[in-house]
């Protein structure tokens, strides 16, 4: 029985399919990991993220600074959507995204659990501060720069 005083929220009740933008827009935690700079091993096809970011992110906000024509200025920028997320295993662990795509709640420090969209970088799971203007690095640079970053595999294996 549902509880009409405190209904649930969409996210638990709805898909993402099923969310409106502004609904879909609104999981976005503002950690940042999202646009850090990947490389793929050829061999072993493994990921690894560094501590450089895209050109068009904003290191001290930790939002895009040109989110609406981000993929005209980024060619190889991903446009998230309900029917990719679940195939970019390159996603945060910690990204509302991936979780509610893999039937899994947002984290107790997610804004639309707290009501601050600064919680997620009071709690250090955010890159806010932290990394650099890919602009510049070569291949060789970006290796050097790999990190594992709090709330994935690795940080506290």
């Amino acid at each position: 029985m549902t509880d009409p005083i405190h209904p649930k929220p969409f996210w638990q009740t709805k898909t993402l399919a099923e969310m409106s933008a502004p609904e879909w827009e609104s999981l976005c935690d503002g950690c940042g990991k999202c646009c850090l700079i990947r490389l793929e091993d050829d061999e072993t096809e493994e990921i690894y993220t560094t501590d450089a970011h895209c050109q068009l992110f904003d290191n001290g906000s930790c939002r895009c600074s040109n989110y609406e024509s981000r993929k005209s200025i980024v060619h190889d920028c991903v446009i998230l959507k309900p029917n990719n997320v679940a195939a970019l295993k390159w996603m945060p662990r910690t990204c509302a995204y991936r979780l509610l795509s893999e039937g899994k709640p947002l984290p107790e420090w997610h804004h639309l659990k707290t009501g601050s969209r600064d919680t997620v970088h009071e709690v250090g799971m955010s890159v806010q501060g932290a990394t650099v203007s890919e602009v510049g690095l070569s291949e060789e640079d970006l290796m050097a720069r790999i990190t594992v970053w709090p709330g994935e595999p690795g940080w506290d294996d």
